[in-house]
């Protein structure tokens, strides 16, 4: 069973008429095999709600799809390029970075400048728009890679090994972050973290430098101290 665990701002019912996650999963439900736990009208934390999932996963385990609800999927073998990735490494995601770097702002950036690392040390594609045909694609690096950190557009992982390794989502983050803390929390338990091809669209580009960012930075500085 794969499960997307996705928070959104909607109600349930709007989820899956006003989001791009929502309509693209609403193509695929009659095919079974899906589970989708949303939290609606949500103003917590993402790992809040993640870590919830988890925790309801104890009795209904599944492939947990750490998702946000700004995703178009366009891949009509999503499912099974998510299985092909699991197989391969602990935790799959769709970019990230072959390494990490002292005081690193981003899974993409070297310093606080937000300097794009080399190529040569990135993976994945994304595509950004309202839709496909998107307006434009990223292509960081080759897919199928090792990786040090994912980006936290989409994380997956088994329910169970998350529970068995006492995996979380650290709390004192709420949106920004969160993913580099989680793949570092990841790698000290020796999980395997790897990106893998799979078509999407994400409605944002990502958002840098405000308070919040800030605010995040400073506490995951706090945390790492590098």
């Amino acid at each position: 069973m794969i499960r997307f665990v996705v928070a959104t701002r909607s109600s349930f019912d709007n989820f899956f008429t006003e989001t791009a996650l929502g309509r693209s999963l609403a193509l695929y439900y009659p095919l079974g095999g899906i589970q989708v736990r949303v939290f609606e009208s949500n103003t917590a934390g993402l790992p809040t709600v993640y870590n919830q999932a988890i925790e309801e996963a104890r009795t209904q385990p599944a492939l947990l799809v750490f998702c946000h609800d700004d995703l178009h999927l366009c891949d009509f073998f999503w499912a099974d390029r998510l299985r092909e990735g699991i197989q391969k490494y602990n935790i799959v995601g769709l970019a990230g970075n072959l390494r990490r770097v002292p005081r690193q702002p981003g899974w993409a950036f070297i310093d606080e400048k937000l300097t794009w690392d080399a190529r040569e040390n990135l993976s994945g594609v994304v595509g950004h728009g309202d839709g496909f045909p998107s307006s434009n694609i990223s292509v960081f690096g080759p897919s199928g890679q090792a990786v040090k950190l994912l980006d936290g557009l989409l994380l997956a992982c088994e329910s169970q090994l998350l529970i068995d390794k006492g995996l979380r989502f650290d709390e004192r983050f709420n949106f920004h972050f969160y993913d580099l803390d989680f793949c570092r929390e990841a790698e000290k338990l020796g999980l395997s973290m790897g990106t893998w091809p799979i078509s999407v669209v994400h409605q944002s580009s990502g958002v840098f430098g405000t308070p919040s960012w800030r605010a995040g930075y400073a506490a995951y500085m706090d945390k790492w101290e590098s």
